[in-house]
């Protein structure tokens, strides 16, 4: 799955590495620890309207965009289930209710430097978890596959709420590749740069072939670009946001981690 990723770069960079225009507007911060409900970067492909409001059919335009990290289907008559709704597991979201509308027209890609997972660890007094950050090494953006959804609610209420309505996403994963599985078994669902193009057309439906294709776990090749370490339990943390949660622990640190954990946890470490 994924639950926590890093996006530090600004938009003006992202916009030259994934070929967009910024229409993120707003300043946008470096966010080493990126979580559920927070306002995320995406890069989106859409046809440009007319003054009529109509869609250019034979003109698309790819742009960075901010919207919320936890999907709202436009069916829904709240937003609160979006919290819930982070992930989209690859294999079934196409036969999802909550996704398969999104999945069909409505895909997009979530820059990040790299993505946390937790591995769970059984030891002689009891389970912890130790996170580890996955990045490419050369420092490239990882382009993690999303799906995105326009939500504007009936009830009078929440259409104050929300007037211009809720743009929402969410990553799409997979099963792990390598040794990305000896840390947890799902990982986000990784596009290389040569995907882009056929992922983000809006006018290919998901059951087209070169959309489909895209479903399957990344290559081993693509994974051996990325590097896997251990690092600081203080992700656990969502108010801990700096650089140093990126920074690789030394073993004997991660046996202190992992005691600490406990510790935390109100078990016993001796």
């Amino acid at each position: 799955m994924c639950g926590r990723y890093s996006s530090t770069k600004a938009p003006a960079d992202l916009a030259d590495e994934f070929r967009a225009v910024d229409a993120t507007e707003d300043d946008v911060a470096p966010d080493f620890n990126v979580a559920p409900t927070k306002q995320v970067t995406t890069v989106v492909e859409r046809h440009p309207r007319d003054d009529d409001g109509e869609p250019v059919r034979d003109e698309t335009q790819r742009t960075l965009r901010r919207v919320r990290w936890g999907l709202v289907p436009s069916w829904s008559k709240d937003a609160s289930g979006g919290a819930r709704m982070i992930n989209a597991r690859s294999e079934t979201a196409a036969d999802k209710p909550a996704f398969r509308r999104a999945l069909s027209s409505r895909r997009c890609l979530l820059p990040a430097d790299g993505w946390y997972e937790w591995q769970r660890r059984d030891t002689d007094t009891g389970k912890t978890k130790q996170p580890y950050f996955t990045s490419y090494r050369d420092g490239s953006s990882i382009a993690m596959a999303g799906i995105w959804e326009y939500w504007k609610p009936k009830d009078a209420a929440l259409l104050e709420e929300y007037p211009d309505g809720l743009v929402t996403v969410a990553v799409l994963t997979t099963e792990a590749v390598g040794p990305l599985a000896d840390i947890h078994d799902r990982m986000p669902l990784v596009l290389a740069p040569d995907a882009w193009d056929a992922w983000l057309n809006p006018d290919t439906d998901a059951k087209d072939e070169s959309v489909a294709r895209l479903l399957a776990p990344p290559s081993a090749a693509l994974v051996d670009r990325m590097e896997l370490r251990p690092v600081s339990n203080r992700v656990n943390n969502v108010r801990n946001n700096g650089p140093e949660l990126l920074e690789a622990l030394r073993p004997d640190e991660v046996d202190e981690a992992l005691q600490l954990d406990l510790l935390n946890s109100g078990r016993n470490p001796e």
